[in-house]
């Protein structure tokens, strides 16, 4: 019998060490794409994914401070940080893959497997800069927020689209022009190109975050905005603030009338 694509998703998910992950990610979106794998969902996501060894993973209470990337050692701080985040949203695509795919049509399994075949694509630039630099992915602890979230909105595709591209991603469309102008001031044009190709990329997730998530409101009659506001309170524990980067946000679909209320509160 032919593979299925829950069984594809579970292998990436499955694999701890970076370089099998990145590995089982392309194999699964380039079976995907060829029509390698069945649409079946007849295998079940792990709670947790399998991690390396390293990073040691703390609190983010008990995060070090990074400081904001002047020096050399600040900005291998930073781009460890980025290349995390890289790293857990391989294993974010993937579970949405397994987890949800059965819910929707076809369309779903297409654009998240692609979504994570760009996040391993995105993780490899970075860990590639990191040995660059003299350093590599696992020399600095990280923080598993970003699973955290996962774990919160296991039981609701609505939920999970509404936290993870919705808000996490999006937060990124914020804040990644300011950190690759940080790093052009610093002369490091290598990291800056780097981020801007992420930058571009995630534009396209956070518009496959929104898109399910309102043609799924819209079957279920749902008001898109308040729906998302309502998950947004229950699911998500931080907070909806300014600066946004609106022009991003908008080329994604995510408009103001999501965010706004909620970041006026």
């Amino acid at each position: 019998m032919t593979r299925s694509v829950a069984e594809a998703a579970r292998a990436v998910l499955d694999a701890g060490e970076p370089r099998a992950k990145i590995k089982a990610a392309r194999a699964a979106a380039r079976d995907w794409r060829l029509g390698r794998l069945d649409h079946r969902f007849d295998v079940a996501m792990p709670a947790r994914p399998a991690r390396p060894d390293r990073p040691e993973l703390l609190p983010p209470n008990r995060m070090p401070k990074r400081g904001k990337g002047g020096s050399e050692r600040g900005r291998i701080a930073l781009i460890h940080a980025l290349a995390h985040i890289e790293f857990v949203a391989i294993d974010l695509a993937f579970d949405a893959v397994g987890r949800f795919g059965g819910q929707f049509s076809r369309g779903f399994t297409d654009d998240w497997m692609q979504v994570g075949a760009d996040e391993a694509m995105h993780f490899a630039l970075l860990d590639r800069r990191l040995k660059q630099l003299g350093s590599h992915y696992g020399a600095l602890p990280a923080h598993d927020g970003l699973w955290d979230a996962a774990a919160a909105t296991a039981h609701d595709a609505l939920a999970r689209l509404a936290v993870v591209p919705m808000v996490l991603e999006a937060r990124g469309l914020d804040v990644t022009p300011a950190t690759i102008a940080r790093f052009e001031a610093t002369g490091d044009i290598a990291t800056s190109r780097i981020l801007a190709r992420i930058l571009n990329d995630e534009i396209r997730h956070v518009g496959a975050g929104t898109r399910w998530f309102e043609s799924r409101c819209d079957e279920q009659g749902f008001n898109r905005e308040g729906t998302w506001q309502h998950l947004v309170r229950t699911y998500f524990g931080g907070l909806i603030k300014p600066p946004f980067n609106d022009s991003a946000r908008d080329s994604a679909g995510l408009t103001r009338d999501y965010y706004q209320a909620l970041a006026a509160s």
